[in-house]
């Protein structure tokens, strides 16, 4: 386990890819996509990302049984105001068993 792993929590790197928003916005311009703001529902409400579900990161219930809904397999974009709580999130869907997680690098701040 390396130095970095220790201290963040180990990711499975294979599974999570972080891109800058100009690519997010091309890849979420497809019709059926899991696209999920996992900011607070108090962020969502001051904007958020055409078509995004809102599923609160710090409500640790509600985070697992709403995700467990989703498909698995299929890509999975995640977003929250600056990256740092979607980089979590995005370990945590990982351990849940998420094989394709995209992150939007610098969060909804970089996207608007």
């Amino acid at each position: 386990m390396s130095f970095l792993n220790f201290l963040f929590g180990s990711t499975n790197s294979d599974c999570i890819k972080t891109i800058n928003s100009t690519d997010y916005k091309v890849a979420i311009a497809t019709k059926n996509i899991q696209l999920v703001d996992v900011r607070t529902p108090n962020e969502f409400s001051r904007g958020a990302i055409s078509k995004a579900v809102n599923i609160d990161f710090f409500n640790t219930t509600v985070f697992e049984n709403a995700f467990n809904k989703f498909n698995k397999e299929a890509p999975m974009y995640i977003y929250c105001q600056s990256g740092m709580r979607s980089r979590k999130a995005a370990n945590k869907l990982a351990k849940m068993g998420f094989t394709n997680i995209i992150d939007l690098k610098g969060g909804y701040m970089a996207y608007a």
